[in-house]
C-alpha cells in the first residue's frame, strides 16, 4: 500500500482529524426519490430515497463537495460513502448486484479529492479510509425473541459480503479500511477475516481501523460486549487502530477509550456523535462545545485519530482540529 508509510509517519507526528457525518451533510441537500434515481435508476422498480451510497453514482457532485469541506476543515482522512455498501444491506433497495460499482465508485471520488488536496500542500497528505458498516443483520443475535437460537445471517454470508465490498474499496484506492459501528463483534470478525484474505490474496499489508459503538450506559456493545472484551476480540490481527464512534457524545465516551488507551497497543481512534439525540433525533451540540468535550481526550493522551459521527458537520471537525494541533498524539505503548 503505497500510502501506509505516509500514514505512520504522520500518526507519530500528531493527532490525526478524521472527517464527520456524510449523512448528516446530504440532509441538507434535501434530495427527493428522484434525485436518489437520477437517468440511469429513473425507471427502478423500487424505492431507493434514503440509500445514500447510491448518490455516489447519481449525484457525485454532492459527495465531492461534501469530501471537500471537510478537508476545507482540517480532515486528514476522508471516509467513502459507503457504510451499507454491502450486499447485505443493498437488498432493502433490491441492489445487491450494484455493490462493487457502489464501492469502486465511492472511493474514487475520495481519492481524487485527497490528491487534489495532498498536491497543494504535500507536508500534509490526506488519506482515504474504506467505510465498512456493520450492515443491519447480526450474527451473534436472534432477531425473533421466540425463537433465540435463530440467526438471520452466517458468519460465511457476512465474510463473502464484506470481502467484496473489501475488495472494490481498494481497488478504487482506499488507504486504509475501516470496519466501523461495530455493535456484533462476530460480524466485525468476519469482516477482519475477508480482509485477512485479501491481504494475503494480494501479498500486501493493509492498514485497518476498527471501531467499535457502546450502545448506552451499561458501557456494552449491543451483543453484551465491555470495552476490554471487545478490545481482546478484534486485537488477533495487526490493526492501525482500535476504538469507539457512534451511539455516545464525547463526554460519556471518555472512561471507554481510557480502557482502550491503558490496554492497547494499537492506535486508539474517536469520534462521538454531536451529544445525544432530542426528541426530534436532531444533535444539538455546537462546534464549540464539541471540541470542548474533546479537550478531556488529548490532556489525558488518550487518541491518536479524532473526528465526528452523527449530527458532526465541517464546522465541528474544524473545531476539534483547531483544538488539538496544540496537543501531542498518545504514545502508542508496546506491550510484551
Amino acid at each position: 500500500m503505497k500510502n501506509s508509510e505516509q500514514l505512520y509517519k504522520a500518526l507519530s507526528e500528531r493527532i490525526l482529524i478524521l472527517d464527520g457525518a456524510m449523512g448528516t451533510m446530504l440532509q441538507r441537500y434535501k434530495f427527493e426519490e428522484e434525485d436518489y434515481r437520477g437517468e440511469r435508476f429513473k425507471d427502478w422498480e423500487h424505492p431507493v430515497k434514503g440509500n445514500n451510497d447510491l448518490l455516489s453514482l447519481t449525484q457525485p457532485e454532492a459527495i465531492e463537495e461534501v469530501h471537500r469541506k471537510y478537508l476545507e476543515a482540517g480532515a486528514d482522512i476522508l471516509e467513502t460513502n459507503t457504510f451499507s455498501g454491502t450486499t447485505i444491506a443493498m437488498a432493502d433497495y433490491h441492489m445487491e448486484d450494484l455493490v462493487y460499482e457502489l464501492n469502486y465508485e465511492s472511493a474514487k471520488i475520495a481519492r481524487k479529492v485527497c490528491d487534489e488536496f495532498t498536491a497543494k500542500n504535500p507536508s500534509k497528505p490526506r488519506f482515504v479510509a474504506g467505510s465498512i458498516g456493520p450492515t443491519n443483520r447480526t450474527a451473534s443475535l436472534s432477531p425473533d425473541v421466540n425463537d433465540p437460537g435463530y440467526r438471520a445471517i452466517t458468519f460465511e454470508e457476512l465474510r463473502l459480503a464484506y470481502k467484496q465490498q473489501s475488495e472494490a474499496l481498494l481497488d478504487g484506492g482506499s488507504d486504509i479500511l475501516l470496519v466501523e459501528t461495530i455493535f456484533d463483534t462476530l460480524n466485525a470478525k468476519a469482516a477482519l477475516f475477508a480482509i485477512d484474505e485479501i491481504q494475503e490474496e494480494r501479498g500486501i499489508e493493509i492498514p485497518i481501523m476498527v471501531s467499535g459503538t457502546i450502545t448506552d450506559a451499561s458501557g456494552r456493545t449491543l451483543s453484551g460486549q465491555t470495552a476490554e472484551a471487545f478490545l481482546i476480540s478484534v486485537s488477533h490481527l495487526n490493526l492501525l487502530s482500535v476504538g469507539f464512534n457512534c451511539a455516545l457524545g464525547a463526554n460519556q465516551l471518555t472512561p471507554y477509550l481510557e480502557t482502550l488507551a491503558h490496554n492497547s497497543e494499537f492506535h486508539v481512534s474517536a469520534y462521538p456523535n454531536a451529544g445525544l439525540p432530542n426528541a426530534f433525533g436532531q444533535y444539538d451540540e455546537s462546534p464549540e462545545f464539541m471540541a470542548e468535550q474533546i479537550r478531556e481526550y488529548v490532556e489525558k493522551g488518550l487518541i491518536n485519530i479524532i473526528g465526528g459521527c452523527c449530527g458532526t458537520t465541517p464546522e465541528h471537525i474544524k473545531a476539534i482540529a483547531d483544538l488539538v494541533d496544540k496537543y501531542e498524539p498518545r504514545k502508542v505503548k508496546d506491550f510484551v
